[in-house]
């Protein structure tokens, strides 16, 4: 399946929880930056006491769903970075042994998120929030179907359903910053598509440009609220895919100050580390 199930599949909708400067930390700002430092079980509470004051809020069982989501890839060793560097790694066919415990809740509560989310829409078209839930909750299933399941054809419909909301969301004045994720990393996996999968691959404005993809990606690192660090880590699975290793590694050294406790950044620093290291030392030049 080629790169449909790429690196976009992971992250398209993985929210980063880390606010700009000028706002103060809400629930799903804190309730995500405890996943971004693996800190499912911090999430949850976070999750579950916002959830039993705000029972109507469709933003909080979104969220609920995409930490249950990346608790699963990492028990599964889903998230490192080397995965998405190779298209064999991310479209091979291994049986994985997902916890049905955590599937039946996570679909229940992106399920949940769904229906208050459009509630919400039929009073208000343009409810940022509402949207934003939508997205998040697509892409969550979107990543267990395509990563988890290898169910390439209901992940291939989910994204293009993260993509409609996303550009809704990109319609909105002043716009969503954190929706240029999502068009990034379809731009960027469109791009990586062969010939034979571009002629049954369709997506609307979306043309397969890398250099459109960086440019969306870097405005979600630089202006986005919760997409700001997910943005750095697709910018860096791109550079390495591109065999740009320093800016790889300037990003995720910036990952690292911003998320101390997440283990699995500093492993990845020291195996790009290696990598750049060790082509240096066969090519004089450097990169």
């Amino acid at each position: 399946m080629s790169m449909i199930c790429a690196m976009g599949l992971i992250y398209a909708a993985m929210i980063a929880g880390q606010s700009t400067p000028s706002l103060s930390p809400t629930a799903v700002d804190k309730a995500f930056n405890r996943i971004y430092n693996h800190d499912f079980t911090g999430a949850y509470a976070i999750l579950d006491a916002e959830m039993l004051l705000h029972p109507e809020d469709p933003l909080m069982p979104a969220v609920y769903g995409a930490a249950l989501l990346f608790s699963e890839f990492d028990r599964l060793k889903i998230m490192e970075l080397e995965f998405f560097e190779s298209d064999d790694k991310i479209t091979d066919r291994k049986k994985l042994k997902p916890d049905p415990a955590v599937r039946k809740q996570l679909f229940e509560t992106t399920g949940k998120a769904r229906k208050l989310a459009q509630a919400k829409l039929v009073v208000n078209p343009n409810d940022s929030i509402a949207l934003f839930a939508l997205c998040t909750a697509a892409g969550a299933e979107m990543d267990y179907m395509g990563l988890v399941e290898k169910k390439y054809i209901r992940a291939y419909s989910l994204s293009k359903e993260s993509q409609k909301y996303a550009r809704r969301l990109l319609a909105l004045d002043p716009p969503d910053y954190d929706a240029y994720v999502t068009m990034g990393v379809m731009e960027y996996v469109v791009g990586n598509l062969n010939f034979f999968f571009r002629l049954f691959i369709r997506f609307d404005q979306i043309k397969g440009s890398k250099q459109k993809a960086i440019e969306d990606l870097k405005k979600a690192a630089d202006f986005g609220r919760y997409y700001r660090p997910s943005a750095k880590i697709l910018l860096s699975v791109i550079y390495l895919r591109e065999k740009q290793t320093k800016l790889a590694l300037d990003l995720l050294r910036e990952l690292e100050s911003e998320f101390p406790e997440n283990l699995l950044v500093k492993r990845e620093i020291k195996r790009v580390e290696e990598k750049l290291n060790s082509t240096q030392k066969n090519s004089p030049k450097g990169r």
